[in-house]
């Protein structure tokens, strides 16, 4: 009996001695894939910024500043793209905020939207969370997987308190790779398996775009946003890419 669990005792030890040589190895082989998104170098660091579209439609924008809890929270390897944008007139002003956070070599840049609204303020309830597709036309037409979450919160307006509901819209980008969903599983594993079987730790992008409605104008809200975001992240995005169109138009 005691031999058998010395020997279990040295089985163990070995594959845990195993497992970070093989985890220690993995890291001094990483290189870290190309983003699916366009990007530019920041003058005086090594991130870099994620360039978006001034104008969309009839949108005009404002690049949005980084807000210190974003920056002081996640890592410094982290990269940014944020505008405001804005569209009509005084009495029916249309407003959608696109965001994009890019990690680096560390994957805890992303994380779970709720985690974002509800830190804003917004309450989620059970039903919040939906699947959803976005036709695209460019590079070649596809169905866009996005997740949908509706929120609610109340402001005060003119002294009195009004609800106002959110609609955010959101998905992951990474070099050839689309994913949306409510758990991080799927990214996770396409992470994994990548970086065992060629070395590169993709670098995924999360996209969120999100506008403000009255209750009971979610649904007219959303559609308002499948048009900007059709519109939009082709100007952006580099998945899918056009040797991919090219792929598809040849079969």
């Amino acid at each position: 009996m005691k031999q058998q669990k010395a020997i279990l005792l040295a089985l163990t030890l070995a594959m845990i001695g195993g497992t970070g040589w093989f985890l220690a190895d993995i890291r001094s082989i990483q290189r870290l894939g190309k983003p699916g998104v366009k990007t530019q170098p920041l003058p005086g660091s090594r991130n870099l910024e994620v360039i978006l579209p001034e104008r969309v439609l009839d949108y005009d924008s404002e690049p949005i500043p980084l807000a210190e809890v974003v920056t002081n929270t996640l890592p410094p390897d982290t990269s940014f793209g944020q505008r405001f944008y804005k569209s009509g007139s005084p009495d029916s002003l249309r407003e959608i905020q696109l965001a994009v956070v890019l990690m680096g070599g560390d994957r805890t840049s992303l994380h779970k939207p709720q985690f974002c609204l509800v830190g804003q303020g917004w309450n989620l309830g059970p039903s919040a969370f939906s699947m959803a597709t976005v036709p695209v036309q460019r590079p070649y037409p596809y169905d866009l997987p996005v997740g949908k979450l509706i929120g609610r919160r109340e402001v005060e307006v003119d002294g009195k308190r009004q609800e106002i509901h959110v609609v955010y819209v959101y998905y992951y980008v990474a070099d050839g790779e689309l994913n949306a969903g409510e758990s991080d599983v799927h990214r996770m594993w396409t992470m994994a398996r990548n970086l065992v079987r060629t070395g590169v730790l993709q670098r995924w992008a999360y996209i969120s775009y999100m506008a403000r409605c009255l209750p009971g104008q979610e649904d007219a809200t959303f559609e308002r946003m499948k048009t900007f975001i059709a519109a939009s992240a082709p100007e952006f995005q580099l998945t899918p890419s056009g040797r991919e169109a090219a792929v598809a138009a040849s079969k």
